[in-house]
């Protein structure tokens, strides 16, 4: 399994912007931080961001800070402070702090952020406003409407500055006053309309305790920390885009020049099956739909920890997903997928039955029924031992305990395990037959008697004479040892629960089922926190803290295959074009594949994934695309994305559809979008030119092949390689005039009523216009000379 830190050797965008502006001499070091909110625990999404800030650093030999941004003592307790401290240092990292153990926290600024407040104040770019909350909140305008001036906002910066001075002094209460950026009321970036900048807090802080009634908003404390701090490059998450410019504008105003720091954004983490806002996640802890922060079906660091996933994993699910500039969700069963290989390579193997039938061997020799046997079994397959020669021995005898799983008494047709009469071998053990079935006065089945033979003992002389086809798991009932199992399944039951109007409506009831197991006896010695794979069952930890002496704890931390990627594949869309068959099969009707129409498959494909049919009707109710551009524009939910982030910058449906359709789709058959430099807003800003007749389509496609390739800006790419639209129809009339002058038996002929030659004069006019004309005003033009 693989132990590389994410961006430490995966090629990302952000490690190309910085290796850029190291080679150009703007930083001459990189300073990175991880500045989390002490209000919950880290989650998984937050491993992602330490992993890519970290791995940053170390990559390009700088440092990565860990900062408590500490401005809302309301929500934030010393229990997550150092929760995040523990979980980040569990992950692998160390970080610059005040000292090895002690991060930094923005309430170590708060004098200094005061006083860069009241310099504002003084140059006349912050006042204290008056009105109520509801008032601020309507004087902010729409995304249609410009923001209202309030009546305090002409208030002096004298008048302001005792205002403010007060407002520390604790002489008003929650709610009278607020101090605000005066910036710009009617900016199209509402988070540029004059923001508040400190609001009245009167709450204990976990680290000033009582010393302030009034406290930084975060957008103005985070930026200035930054700096503060010497960080070079902010890295963050897309939601914070918009924030950037009042990010840049905080620096500017308190007078930061150059090199400091700038924000770079990056996707946030979605993972399916999962929610994880912090206020849904407190909300599954407080009202005990959980066993806490640490539950481990939860996605925080600490509950993935305590299920007994590995750091080393964790930083291999961050390498794979990598570092993209549109969200998408991803599915869980990478994150799966990274656990399991990480923990196959380093799990001792055993035997537990966790819901045991008991077997009786009416064959067992009476010398042994006392005494019992015993088997001799390796802890790691040969391939895994890597010099790990260890062995254990499995006690066998009369009685045995088998998963009830194992046995049915009416098999279907495919059933390689034990049934009446059906031979099966015991792993490490015997072939044995059953002979006879016993059941309870509710018909239940309590035990069965089997008969063995003695010649098939495994690792024996002719141990393989007889074939069966299936081997199923035990243990001895005599010798075996009780445990409790917590079998932890995903917390909910569907992909997307966050765009569920109830969320914890779609809570799995089975995501925790307990269950009292017998495990092999040599699984005694395991102490508290150690990994195990049960045999054909799945992999295992002790649990850190229920197990101990005489209690037995196990937890399931991940199945050996992707059982939830097999009942997915049972509604995927079978491939248009099968693979193609050496031969045909002996029965031809059993194994043809089902034809389907295009409806039909449509149908099943979103059957498998509601989130995505939801957004399919979605983009043909609401936006109007017809259904075969609604299909294809929700092909997966990262194109989604990407349409609805391209239309939120030009709304024309039909225009952004056409594109995706005709160009963007061939290029992510070859890529994955993520991967692209292609950004959706880039590519709104490319339809919009070419569907307002300012660029040609050919000149479009020239320009969405440049953005495909290297990213940028459409305009700036049109400018520089002078595809500007030709709209000027003195230009047009003297290309056409040229076109006619020189090819002057083909006008004989069009004039003569070989009219279908207008394609050729209208091309060539293209062409000497260097395909920049636009083609209806060629036509027309061109049709009026001909005459």
């Amino acid at each position: 399994m693989s132990d590389t830190i994410s961006a430490a050797t995966s090629s990302n965008f952000i490690r190309d912007i910085i290796t850029d502006h190291l080679e150009r001499g703007r930083y001459d070091k990189v300073v990175t931080r991880f500045p989390p909110e002490p209000n919950g625990y880290l989650h998984i999404g937050h491993a992602k961001s330490i992993c890519l800030n970290f791995g940053l650093a170390k990559t390009f030999g700088g440092v990565c800070h860990l900062r408590m941004d500490d401005t809302n003592p309301t929500k934030e307790e010393t229990e997550y402070v150092e929760s995040i401290a523990n979980d980040v240092r569990w992950l692998g990292f160390e970080w610059k702090g005040q000292d090895a153990t002690t991060p930094f926290y923005a309430s170590d600024y708060f004098q200094q952020l005061y006083d860069w407040a009241e310099l504002l104040i003084q140059k006349g770019k912050a006042y204290v406003d008056s009105v109520s909350r509801d008032e601020l909140r309507k004087n902010r305008g729409t995304l249609t409407e410009p923001g209202r001036e309030s009546p305090f906002r002409s208030r002096t910066p004298d008048e302001n500055l005792d205002l403010f001075r007060r407002m520390k002094a604790g002489e008003f209460e929650e709610g009278e006053h607020v101090l605000r950026a005066k910036i710009d009321l009617a900016s199209p970036n509402m988070l540029m309309r004059d923001p508040p900048l400190y609001r009245i807090l009167k709450a204990h802080h976990h680290r000033t305790g009582d010393a302030w009634c009034i406290y930084p908003m975060y957008d103005y404390a985070h930026g200035l920390s930054d700096a503060l701090e010497g960080i070079t490059h902010s890295i963050c998450t897309l939601e914070f885009e918009n924030n950037r410019e009042l990010y840049d504008w905080c620096l500017d105003a308190v007078g930061f020049s150059e090199p400091r720091p700038h924000q770079y954004e990056f996707a946030r983490l979605v993972l399916d099956y999962t929610v994880m806002s912090k206020r849904k996640l407190l909300l599954l802890v407080k009202d005990g739909l959980v066993d806490g922060w640490d539950d481990p079906r939860m996605p925080t660091i600490a509950g993935l920890r305590r299920r007994g996933v590995r750091p080393e994993a964790i930083r291999a699910f961050a390498d794979m997903i990598g570092v993209a500039k549109t969200n998408s969700t991803v599915d869980i069963g990478k994150l799966e997928y990274c656990i399991r290989e990480d923990l196959n390579a380093i799990s001792p193997r055993a035997m537990a039955v966790l819901d045991p039938l008991e077997v009786v061997i009416d064959t067992w020799p009476d010398d042994l029924v006392e005494s019992g046997d015993s088997i001799e079994a390796p802890w790691f397959p040969p391939e895994l031992a890597d010099g790990r020669t260890t062995t254990r021995r499995i006690p066998l005898g009369k009685t045995l305990y088998i998963e009830r799983d194992d046995f049915m008494e009416d098999p279907p047709k495919d059933f390689h395990r034990l049934s009446p009469g059906q031979e099966v071998r015991l792993r490490y053990g015997f072939v044995i037959r059953c002979d006879r079935v016993v059941k309870d006065e509710d018909g239940k089945v309590i035990r069965l008697h089997v008969s063995h033979d003695a010649e098939t003992r495994h690792g024996t002389t002719g141990s393989d004479k007889k074939k069966v086809k299936g081997t199923i798991h035990w243990v001895d009932a005599q010798a075996a040892l009780d445990a409790e199992v917590r079998v932890y399944d995903r917390l909910f039951k569907v992909a997307a629960p966050d765009r569920e109007d109830d969320f914890l409506s779609t809570l799995n009831p089975e995501s925790k089922v307990v269950m009292q197991a017998k495990i092999e006896p040599a699984l005694s010695a395991f102490g508290a926190g150690q990994h195990v794979q049960f045999e054909r069952q799945g992999f295992f930890f002790t649990d850190p803290s229920d197990h101990k002496d005489g209690v037995r704890v196990f937890n399931k931390v991940v199945g050996l295959r992707d059982t939830w990627a097999k009942v997915k594949a049972r509604t995927e869309v079978p491939s248009a074009v099968p693979e193609p068959v050496a031969k045909k099969a002996a029965k031809a009707p059993d194994t043809r594949p089902e034809k389907l129409s295009r409806a039909e498959i449509r149908e099943r494909r979103f059957a498998a994934d509601p989130a995505l049919a939801a957004r399919f009707e979605a983009m043909k109710r609401d936006l109007g695309m017809s259904e075969d551009e609604a299909e294809l524009c929700a092909e997966t939910h990262a194109l989604a994305d990407f349409v609805e982030a391209a239309l939120a910058v030009y709304a024309k449906p039909q225009a952004i559809a056409k594109w995706v359709v005709n160009e963007l789709l061939r290029e992510v058959k070859e890529r994955d979008l993520e991967t692209l430099p292609l950004t959706a807003v880039a590519f709104a800003g490319l339809v919009k030119l070419v569907d307002e007749g300012q660029l040609s389509t050919t000149a479009g496609k020239t320009v969405f092949a440049e953005l495909v390739q290297q990213g940028g800006d459409p305009e700036a790419i049109v400018a520089r390689l002078g595809l500007a639209q030709v709209d000027d129809d003195g230009a047009i009339e003297a290309a056409a005039d040229q076109v006619i002058a020189s090819n002057a038996d083909q006008v004989a002929k069009y004039r003569s009523g070989k009219t279908q030659l207008l394609g050729f004069f209208v091309g060539q006019v293209m062409k000497a216009t260097g395909g920049r004309a636009r083609p209806d005003k060629v036509s027309d033009i061109v049709k009026s000379k001909l005459g």
